[in-house]
């Protein structure tokens, strides 16, 4: 209002003063996101952290294994397969961060959803388009509109001047629409609210994908080392098996054993020898696996892995952190945080399409019976205005607001049972970490026995004070030890990779 002269005048709004005062007005209705907190106990379960052996040294077995732990201190997983201190492990990790298909797909999909969310928020723009068109139109003579045009034509007006509407005729026209949706009640901010969760839950779908594709490639680096390790042992008991073959044949020549116990030892060497094609076996899948991951053909690796090398240790201890980190690390919590996030705004797209949809909305262009007037002044025409449109009765968009609120707990359920599994992955890794450690202790105690056993029986053996069956028993007992020893010292490493993987990994 403003006042001169003492009289009082109401100022009539421009279109350009009346758009900030629609926008000002405007409100995003339904429910806004809470970032939930998780469900988490303040620290790990006190079995999960406590020494993997007996404090009693009379029950800890002799080892040459070092025992690492878990504490809860403030875990750095940057990079964190460099903790096992192998260059040809990070070479692989490198190549496969580049090179794998799964995560480059898992990238894609990430400009997939920014551009529909760049799609969502175009609503915010008005839109405008521009059309050239010509048509040739004939109107029916026995119609009504036909025979008007028809008989108008044929009129005489006073002074001897006619109307002439042709029919057929011609028309031109050349326009422009523009339209503007006023976003009143918040449908296209909740739509780019969704959208914008949606980018959320592709980037960490993409960083689940990385730890998991890390995690893959160092077990399958760790347990092709650890094929590699069976397979030399293999071949050190096949050459034990066949020293004490050529010994049992040597004796048997000289008249101090039978043939039972040459068989025997034959026996023993070629059950030994059947092992190793299984051993070569796995060391060929291990390598191609690692090929796939990343992204070559079989065999390609072959000629960097082929040669053993010793499994790498263990650190001293594995800093985890606490539950909460886990859970606002792990790329699986975030993900379906963010999926919550996009369900919750979805609730509020669907609760705006109740309400009225103010649009406004201008045409005009150019109109002629011929190309040569169509750009005059007087061939113009136009229209401008808004549109007010107020649903009335429309179930379905009230059903719509239910199915979403639906999605939106189903979401949140999601978003606990996650937690949860995640909890429960931490805790079921360490316990596997700690037992795996305490197992390959006493293996490797149990080997060392077996070894003291054979050498004691052969001695025994040589100089007939004992049978050739006790010597094969403890050749037995050696090698079968001496492989789970193996199984072990490589489940303890990979172990260790699960915790990682457990934990979150590294997604930076």
């Amino acid at each position: 209002m403003i006042t001169m002269n003492g009289v009082l005048k109401i100022a009539r709004p421009s279109v350009s003063s009346l758009i900030p005062m629609l926008l000002l007005a405007a409100c995003t209705v339904g429910p806004n996101f809470v970032r939930p907190t998780p469900p988490v106990p303040a620290h790990w379960s006190a079995r999960a952290t406590q020494p993997p052996v007996a404090q009693d040294p009379q029950s800890s077995p002799q080892s040459r294994f070092p025992m690492s732990g878990v504490t809860e201190r403030s875990a750095d997983l940057n990079a964190w397969w460099s903790t096992f201190d192998d260059p040809m492990l990070t070479s692989l990790i490198e190549r496969a961060t580049s090179s794998n298909l799964d995560l480059r797909t898992a990238m894609l999909r990430i400009d997939e959803a920014r551009t529909q969310r760049a799609i969502s928020a175009a609503a915010y723009w008005p839109k405008l388009s521009v059309d050239a068109a010509y048509s040739r139109q004939r109107l029916s003579d026995t119609t009504p509109t036909g025979s008007l045009f028809n008989s108008v034509g044929n009129l005489r007006l006073p002074g001897g001047a006619g109307i002439s509407i042709p029919n057929p005729y011609n028309q031109y026209q050349l326009s422009a629409d523009a339209s503007w949706e006023i976003d009143l009640f918040g449908r296209v901010r909740r739509s780019v609210e969704a959208a914008d969760a949606n980018v959320q839950v592709s980037v960490e779908d993409q960083r689940s994908v990385l730890v998991s594709i890390l995690a893959d490639v160092a077990q399958n680096y760790l347990e092709l080392r650890g094929a590699q390790a069976r397979l030399h042992t293999a071949k050190e008991n096949l050459a034990t098996v066949e020293e004490l073959l050529d010994l049992t044949r040597q004796r048997r020549a000289a008249g101090l054993t039978t043939y039972i116990d040459v068989s025997n030892a034959a026996a023993q060497a070629t059950a030994t020898r059947a092992e190793l094609p299984a051993f070569e076996l796995q060391i060929t899948q291990h390598i191609n696996q690692l090929s796939q991951l990343l992204a070559r053909e079989p065999e390609a690796l072959r000629g960097e892995l082929d040669s053993a090398a010793p499994l790498p240790s263990v650190p001293a201890d594995v800093a985890i952190g606490l539950p909460a980190e886990v859970a606002r690390r792990r790329p699986d919590i975030r993900e379906a945080e963010a999926n919550l996030h996009a369900a919750t705004a979805q609730i509020g797209v669907a609760v705006a399409d109740l309400f009225p949809r103010l649009t406004l909305a201008a045409n005009g262009g150019f109109q002629s019976e011929t190309a040569g007037k169509l750009l005059e002044w007087a061939s113009r025409f136009g229209s401008i205005g808004p549109t007010l449109d107020v649903p009335v009765f429309d179930r379905g968009r009230w059903k719509t607001v239910r199915l979403y609120d639906v999605r939106a707990q189903e979401a949140a359920l999601a978003y606990q049972r996650t937690v949860l599994n995640a909890l429960h992955e931490v805790e079921n890794a360490i316990a596997a970490y700690g037992a795996d450690q305490q197992r390959r202790r006493w293996l490797d105690a149990t080997v060392t026995e077996n070894r003291d056993a054979l050498t004691l029986s052969r001695q025994r053996y040589e100089t007939g004070l004992s049978n050739f069956i006790d010597v094969l028993d403890a050749e037995r007992s050696l090698q079968q030890n001496q492989l789970s020893l193996d199984d072990s010292t490589t489940a303890v490493t990979t172990d260790l990779v699960g915790l990682y993987r457990a934990l979150g990994g590294d997604w930076h």
